[in-house]
């Protein structure tokens, strides 16, 4: 008997998946996450590492497993690891792939080294001291507009990393300004007075699981030697605030860690929590779908060259 809630599955995407190699141990492999999506009909998965650009990862496993129907994209993550937040780095990622247009599909400021979780995790010193954030006042720091026109004019998503509420505020008001057309903010975190100005700028907020399971009971390596925790979240706290991002949320399994099930088993498990939380069929196909096939153009083939 197929598990409970696999329906869900068939056409979802999953924008959210730390298959790449990593120093944690991973669940699944880039391949086997591919197959797995496919098995269980979905349309698109996404990928995610701190480490590298994973458009790379996306364009060779579209290669070798696009005829499986399923759309894999990846994009950039600007952790120091990965280049930092440099304008040659999301350049390079952009043009990352086999041939035009298949390259990174977002550009992401950090997840990790940014000021606001430098604090949340107590780092001190030169980590802190060079850590990305926005200033309270004044503009936004350089080269974060150069990297918005690069968004708008390959039309692909603006990803607002790791920041505090006000900080993603702030740049989904500049991303807008700029032309930015696709934006996401990681939603867990932020009250729902944030999530609804984010999404009434245009952007869409996106919710992970990783943050409601065991895997956030421990230390883990996340970007360097030291072990830290995620913050731990329950479903009281996460529902009203995709409630409050009403038709502009994303839900995702931020899942490859081998502390936990496979990213599609991950999915599954959230998308019946939801449904166990109120969030009625509708509403699940909304943002396990509809939302994140949408903003990351998913089966429409590479976006055109410039």
């Amino acid at each position: 008997m197929p598990a409970y809630g696999t329906h869900y599955l068939q056409g979802a995407v999953d924008v959210h998946v730390h298959a790449c190699p990593h120093l944690n141990g991973r669940s699944a492999n880039v391949f086997e996450a591919v197959r797995a999506a496919a098995a269980a009909g979905m349309r698109g998965i996404g990928l995610m590492d701190n480490f590298q650009n994973s458009a790379g990862y996306a364009a060779l496993a579209m290669q070798e497993l696009g005829h499986l129907g399923v759309d894999v994209f990846g994009g950039l993550i600007m952790q120091p690891a990965a280049g930092g937040v440099t304008l040659e780095a999301a350049r390079t990622a952009i043009g990352y792939g086999y041939g035009p247009g298949t390259g990174a599909r977002f550009l992401s400021l950090p997840t990790h080294h940014t000021k606001a979780v430098a604090l949340q995790e107590g780092r001190t010193g030169l980590y802190l001291e060079t850590a990305f954030g926005v200033p309270e006042t004044g503009p936004v720091p350089d080269p974060v507009p150069a990297i918005l026109d690069l968004c708008a004019e390959h039309d692909i998503v603006f990803d607002c990393g790791h920041v505090s509420g006000p900080e993603a505020v702030r740049l989904a008001e500049e991303a807008k300004a700029r032309g930015v057309k696709r934006l996401r903010t990681h939603g867990n975190g932020y009250d729902e007075d944030v999530v609804r100005a984010v999404t009434a700028l245009g952007g869409y907020a996106e919710f992970g699981m990783f943050e409601l399971t065991h895997a956030s009971q421990v230390g883990l390596t996340h970007v360097d030697h030291e072990k830290h925790r995620a913050q731990a979240r329950s479903m009281d706290e996460i529902a009203p605030r995709i409630r409050a991002a009403a038709s502009r949320a994303i839900v995702s399994s931020d899942a490859g860690i081998a502390l936990l099930a496979p990213p599609v088993e991950s999915f599954r498990q959230f998308l019946v929590l939801l449904e166990a939380a109120g969030f009625g069929p509708d509403e699940i196909r909304r943002v396990s779908a509809d939302n994140p096939a949408t903003l990351f153009r998913v089966g429409s083939g590479p976006a055109p060259a410039h």
